[in-house]
């Protein structure tokens, strides 16, 4: 390794690194993806391929003699190299892991942008995912291949639950929120690439392993996107609920601490929680800045006047400024010049 200098040194810029760690002063730009009309073709696309698939294993189609050949084949038996590594790799579908991690990280981002959007969607993501897959797991009970009862049976309605695959179906939801939440297109982009390969090499590893059928897989697949597609007709639901969260948390805050002021948030309008801006967070009142009456001057001040300590003298420090401030070395004002009263009339001087 290279000596460490002071040149070395000046070239780590760290200032970057720790930038990134910072409140960003605003949220992000871009609004919340809408329900389009592509969106909807899709959604509604991607729900009859799931009933496809579920009618193709209930009659015990062509799907299922698939199931069994490549049950059959033993894909773990013809690669065995490969099992070491996938044995950690299918560790990204699992949900405890996966939420964790990417919980974390739009965490992170809740917290520079001043917003909860990310951890919400997130939220209701993983709870339709549960209610989703899982009503459908314990619903259709499929055994599993090792646990298989009869060579070409579909297996259905027994003691099983793996129907769709659950691995799959969260490695969708879980990286596929990335994409969701990305404000750059080509950010969402390249997410989405990477959503995609986790997603489909999860399903492939379950596979492979021996754990699912690949008609499992694919319904995971396209249970995850289902999702992935409803969540726009969530958005008006996670607003109102971080408003609420947002509201009750300042009030807290307010109470335990009497200096505290609500940030302003910018970029969110006005609700039905708050006329002020985002998430009820009203903007602090204006002070009202002191008037002085123009007979001040005139009268002694009223007992309990700030401003006015004693009333004899009041007339005098009310017109203090008429006078030039007078040092040991004289007076600062130049000489010649005159003083004019706040009551002369406005106009040229003479």
């Amino acid at each position: 390794m290279p000596p460490v200098t002071a040149c070395n040194l000046d070239g780590v810029r760290t200032d970057r690194i720790f930038s990134r760690l910072e409140q960003e002063p605003a949220r992000p730009l871009t609004p919340p993806p809408g329900m389009s009309g592509v969106r909807k073709a899709l959604f509604f696309t991607t729900l009859g391929i799931c009933a496809a698939i579920v009618m193709a294993v209930l009659t015990s189609s062509r799907l299922v003699r698939l199931d069994w050949q490549v049950m059959l084949f033993r894909p773990y038996k013809q690669w065995p190299e490969l099992h070491a590594f996938l044995d950690y790799f299918v560790v990204l579908g699992q949900r405890g892991p996966t939420a964790v991690l990417v919980a974390a990280w739009l965490g992170w981002r809740s917290w520079r942008q001043r917003t909860l959007r990310p951890l919400l969607a997130l939220g209701t993501s993983l709870l339709m995912l549960n209610v989703i897959v899982g009503a459908a797991k314990l619903g259709m009970g499929r055994e599993g291949p090792h646990y298989a009862n009869r060579i070409g049976a579909n297996e259905m309605f027994l003691t099983g639950d793996i129907f769709p695959s659950g691995h799959t179906a969260n490695a969708v939801v879980t990286w596929g929120i990335l994409a969701y939440l990305a404000t750059t297109p080509r950010a969402r982009r390249r997410l989405s690439v990477v959503a995609a390969v986790f997603a489909l090499g999860v399903g492939a590893t379950t596979v492979y392993i021996g754990t699912h059928w690949v008609s499992d897989v694919l319904l995971g697949w396209a249970c995850g996107l289902l999702i992935l597609l409803a969540l726009p007709w969530f958005e008006p639901l996670i607003a109102r609920v971080e408003a609420y969260l947002l509201r009750h948390w300042y009030r807290l805050r307010e109470s335990s601490a009497p200096g505290f002021v609500r940030p302003r948030l910018p970029g969110v309008g006005a609700g039905p929680i708050g006329r002020g801006g985002a998430a009820g967070v009203r903007p602090p009142a204006p002070s009202p800045e002191p008037v002085l009456s123009s007979r001040s001057a005139d009268r002694p001040g009223r007992a309990g006047d700030p401003r006015t300590h004693h009333p004899s003298h009041a007339g005098r420090h009310a017109a203090r400024s008429e006078r030039s401030p007078v040092t040991p070395s004289g007076s600062r004002r130049p000489p010649g010049e005159r003083t004019v009263s706040r009551t002369a009339p406005l106009g040229p001087r003479k």
